[in-house]
């Protein structure tokens, strides 16, 4: 009988075919999620408030004005000033054109009214209408505001010019800016990282699938975060959706790295594609895991703010990161598989018996901290204090909204017109709402407040000055107080603070300031209250992350240790740089606060990427001996990780506001330091220098030195 060719049993058949279809169902199953999950990603615009007043509490005194002042205008009122000007005196001819403006514009969708008569300037050079666009939907609202601003620059005289400013201009200007955040930053963001990936990997294939992963993973958290924040469930705006969309990008790519960098060490021992992946998933899925959920721990302890674009940052983060996770650990393994070493084209991996091992610059640098370890950390902590020693300097105690843009708009030019020829607050007066019979007394307080220009009870009919009859809700009144400076300066916050003290101390007023002046000031110190009670929760969390992850007391101590010190050195040079070098008129409060929560949680990831190994490499050939290793097989992918992240993060930079710029260089500057200085040379060498104490009270400690 002719010999029959060998056939392999039924279940190994299962299993070689379970190896090829369970990685082309997970494929399937990201391009499906992929098609559906797209349209949300655009959409994200749509559902975005980015006005000062969504993002305080209901606890606010600027809120609670808010809410009461609906009760006297019946409608959520968005003002827009349109301010005509000509430097030599408005003409009669001019002056033809500015009253037939407000009539032609009442014709307009998206008000509330019709403007007001024009309101010309005391020097007769500049007139003012102001036009009730309705609130209700800000990003509608930028729509109205920018049809105005065509409509009144149309068919101007020459010398005669036109702007839109107030609370409208400047919403409509935000919301510009932030129209084509995803655009910009998609393709700034991919163009970097595309090309660190060549360079890392030098093939053309591979960044392609790592950012394909990234790509998935930002429509699945899209896809996620849309409905939430469309029912009002979470506070997007642009801030936070251009953050997230660097950190889904920048944490993606530090689990590929991390992920291929283990599969092509396997791929260079194991012929089979499938057990090399199984191999690799194996060793990285707990050091990414646990760098995922220290992410996402710190990024929820912005839960406890009192801010909601803050509390709304944490969750959307934190979905991001998760979407990152899942992409990382099935749609790039799976990809990988399928392509098998051609993902690795023009340099394939292979099995090879006798390998020729250099360690590179990671090798020196450990030979360094092995030769010198106390004279390495002590020389590495003084660099760092230095740059410690100019964290006064940074002037983190607000900026006027005028200087969060850092390219020309209209709404500044606008305002700064306004304020040549009219009281800086004309438009956006500070809103007081107080007890009916003590009206009298409210306004005389206000009025002596330097810095309040006037200060008028809201009437039953505004719009006839013949009328005097104040407008009484619920046994109060409406006061709009006109400050002298313009709305959104800081000296206009230094005043509201001080018309705060003044009407609060009118007994039985119970007299409450509000308006677009005191929304900033209330942001501001939400914020300051942020950043002093959020930093030590962050603080906690990870300390006890790191504990049960390293299973020692001492470790995580110092290792907080350096990043908090490395972040104090951040500040430092970030202060010199925005101060000197390019000569930013401050910063908002929250800058320091967002950059520590990114910093110590980006740079907890290192921690864990290097201890993890080490503490696995202790059990072994001892403490000094596995800190050694761990810093030269772990030094390559770390820094590949800090320089993608540094450089998804710089690419905030595109956006023209100045909050974003800080944070972006805050934070890659950070990452850099982190994993140039902190990662590679002070924390191998403390734990050279302590040794085995450093597991403590863990038994690790009762080992090797």
């Amino acid at each position: 009988m002719a010999d029959q060719p060998a056939v392999p049993p039924p279940g190994r058949q299962r299993t070689s075919r379970a190896r090829w279809l369970l990685p082309a169902f997970l494929l399937i199953g990201w391009l499906a999620l992929g098609a559906v999950g797209s349209p949300s990603l655009g959409k994200l615009t749509e559902v975005q408030t980015n006005d000062n007043a969504s993002f305080l509490p209901e606890s606010a005194e600027s809120t609670e004005v808010s809410e009461a002042e609906k009760r006297f205008t019946e409608s959520n009122v968005l003002p827009a000033v349109v301010i005509f000007e000509r430097g030599a005196g408005l003409t009669p001819s001019d002056m033809g054109i500015i009253n037939r403006t407000g009539p032609q514009l009442s014709t307009m969708d998206g008000l509330e009214e019709a403007p007001t008569p024009p309101i010309p300037s005391p020097d007769r050079k500049a007139a003012q209408i102001v036009v009730p666009v309705s609130g209700d939907d800000p990003a509608a609202a930028g729509k109205t505001v920018q049809e105005i601003r065509e409509r009144v620059s149309g068919d101007l005289p020459e010398g005669l010019t036109a702007h839109v400013t107030g609370p409208g201009g400047y919403n409509a200007d935000f919301a510009d800016v932030f129209s084509g955040v995803d655009e910009a930053l998609l393709l700034v963001t991919a163009s970097i990282v595309a090309v660190i990936l060549i360079i890392v990997y030098r093939s053309p294939f591979l960044p392609i699938i790592v950012l394909a992963s990234s790509g998935f993973a930002l429509i699945a958290a899209s896809f996620a975060i849309y409905p939430l924040a469309a029912n009002g469930t979470l506070t997007l705006n642009g801030q936070t959706q251009g953050i997230m969309l660097i950190l889904i990008f920048g944490a993606a790519t530090d689990y590929a790295l991390l992920l291929v960098a283990r599969y092509r060490e396997e791929l260079l021992h194991e012929r089979r594609t499938w057990y090399a992946m199984r191999t690799a998933l194996r060793a990285s899925a707990e050091p990414i895991g646990a760098s995922a959920g220290t992410v996402i721990v710190g990024m929820l302890c912005m839960l406890f703010s009192e801010l909601n674009s803050n509390r709304g940052l944490g969750p959307i983060v934190s979905i991001g990161i998760a979407a990152s996770l899942l992409a990382s650990l099935t749609f790039l393994p799976s990809a990988l598989v399928l392509c098998g070493r051609a993902a690795f084209w023009p340099f394939l991996p292979t099995v090879a018996r006798h390998r020729k091992r250099t360690d590179g610059i990671f090798g020196r640098i450990a030979n360094l901290v092995r030769r010198r370890p106390r004279a390495t950390w002590v020389l590495t902590v003084l660099a760092l204090i230095a740059g410690v020693a100019f964290v006064p300097a940074l002037q983190a105690s607000g900026v006027s909204q005028r200087d969060v843009f850092l390219n020309e708009v209209e709404a500044v030019t606008g305002q700064d017109t306004l304020s040549r020829h009219f009281p800086g607050g004309t438009g956006s007066p500070a809103v007081i709402v107080a007890s009916a019979n003590q009206a009298g007394k409210v306004i005389e307080k206000a009025k002596e407040v330097p810095g309040v220009a006037d200060a008028t009870v809201l009437t039953v009919n505004p719009r006839d000055p013949r009328v005097k009859q104040p407008k009484v809700v619920h046994g109060q009144v409406q006061i709009n107080a006109t400050l002298r400076e313009s709305p959104d300066s800081e000296g206009a916050v230094r005043v509201t603070r001080q018309l705060r003290d003044a009407v609060h101390s009118v007994p039985q007023a119970q007299a409450k300031v509000g308006g677009e002046t005191a929304n900033q000031l209330d942001v501001q110190d939400a914020a300051k209250r942020d950043r002093d009670v959020i930093i030590p929760i962050v603080l906690v969390a990870i300390f006890l992350i790191l504990a049960m992850l390293l299973r020692s007391l001492l470790a995580p101590v110092l290792l907080i240790g350096t990043v908090v010190l490395s972040f104090g050195a951040t500040l430092g040079v970030g202060a010199l740089v925005f101060n000197d070098l390019l000569g930013f008129p401050g910063a908002d409060p929250a800058v320091p606060l967002y950059a520590f929560v990114f910093l110590v949680a980006l740079g907890i990831d290192y921690n864990i990427f290097l201890m993890t190994r080490v503490r696995e490499e202790a059990h072994t050939i001892g403490t000094r001996d596995g800190t050694l290793h761990g810093l030269r097989v772990t030094g390559g992918v770390i820094t590949s990780a800090g320089v993608v992240l540094a450089a998804t993060f710089a690419a905030l930079s595109v956006l023209p506001i100045l909050f974003m710029v800080q944070v972006a260089f805050l934070v890659a500057f950070g990452v850099l330091l982190d994993t140039l200085v902190v990662r590679s040379l002070l924390v191998p060498a403390l734990t050279v220098d302590i040794g085995r104490g450093i597991w403590w009270p863990s038994r690790l400690m009762r080992g090797r030195p």
